[in-house]
């Protein structure tokens, strides 16, 4: 009885071992199929990699402009100008990641978080190709602080927890020099950069923001304390990204990645009342990168940053400068060829 119940269980597993084999063979034919300059760039012999990461971030909101919903004492008719900063607490986590022939999962962990000191949420997803690549960032935030100012009238500092604040950021590029120049040599060091290459790089931006302020908090200001800010911008543009070589073992790489912003749908909504906003140009998103790597024998290590900026509106109506930000070091061991 018990050999046909092994002889079936080993039929069963066939089919999936053949198909574990056949995705193996892709990615390795994949992995180790030369379309590019091997005078610039080289695959890391090894198929398997350890990696250890220490990520920080943060953010801020600024805000500035003219209510005209209404004029109350000792306001103009012109409406009252209006100004605001926000910070979110900086986040640092830790993560542990595996990666085979190019393809790295990760587990982040945050130690604030397990302490009850940080309640936010924050997803990052990151793919750096040869040819194109992006950052998918998604933060809902509760841990925002600041001040907001509504000229001659009041003064307000923002506690904890008064601000929730969700935002999509996505940030594309193509590299057209993707034969010699590389962004994974210097982001997930899957390839290795052997000589320094530049190349102009076409990219796309997009943030969807929603933000509020004061729901569900006592009114200090009356009207002005509870406001909702909605945005979405969608930019395209172009740029270029150099990765400097100064000598074996080494990799200095900077990018920029200005793109005008093409669509943008803005408002502000104070006491239930919606401040205009008008386009004004130059509006855009800015993604600035840069990266130290160092290797060796089987190891590397190294820093990155990745710096987002977008500005949109006029602040005769509604202005809106957003900025997002992430340092990250890294250590990294090459097993198992």
């Amino acid at each position: 009885m018990l050999l046909p119940i092994l002889l079936c269980g080993m039929a069963q597993s066939l089919p999936a071992q053949s198909l574990l084999k056949r995705i193996d063979s892709l990615l390795t034919e994949n992995y180790r199929k030369v379309n590019y300059d091997t005078a610039y760039l080289a695959r890391p012999k090894s198929r398997w990699t350890v990696l250890a990461r220490l990520n920080i971030s943060g953010a801020t909101i600024e805000t500035e402009g003219v209510d005209r919903t209404s004029f109350p004492p000792g306001s103009s008719g012109d409406g009252q100008p209006f100004k605001s900063r926000m910070y979110a607490n900086n986040k640092t986590t830790l993560s542990l990641g595996i990666g085979y022939q190019g393809i790295m999962l990760s587990l982040a962990l945050n130690p604030g978080q397990l302490v009850g000191k940080y309640r936010d949420y924050e997803l990052n997803l990151n793919c750096y190709r040869r040819n194109f690549g992006f950052d998918i960032i998604y933060q809902d935030a509760k841990n925002f602080t600041g001040w907001y100012d509504l000229e001659g009238i009041a003064h307000i500092d923002v506690p904890d927890e008064m601000l929730k604040v969700k935002t999509l950021n996505i940030n594309a590029y193509y590299a057209f020099n993707n034969r010699r120049f590389s962004y994974p040599a210097a982001f997930s060091q899957s390839y290795i950069q052997r000589r320094s290459a530049g190349s102009f790089l076409l990219a796309a931006s997009a943030m969807i923001q929603d933000a509020t302020l004061g729901e569900g908090q006592e009114a200090t200001l009356g009207k002005w304390d509870e406001q909702q800010m909605k945005t979405t911008n969608i930019g395209i543009g172009a740029g270029y990204g150099y990765n400097y070589v100064p000598k074996k073992g080494w990799l200095l790489h900077l990018s920029l990645l200005p793109t005008l912003i093409a669509y943008s749908n803005s408002s502000l909504t104070i006491g239930g009342n919606c401040v205009d906003q008008r386009n004004h140009f130059p509006e855009f998103i800015a993604t600035a990168r840069g990266a130290v790597v160092k290797l060796w024998d089987n190891k590397y290590a190294g820093l990155s940053m990745v710096y987002n900026y977008t500005t949109v509106g006029d602040k005769d109506d509604l202005a809106i400068y957003n900025a997002k930000w992430r340092v990250r070091a890294f250590f990294g061991l090459r097993i198992w060829k």
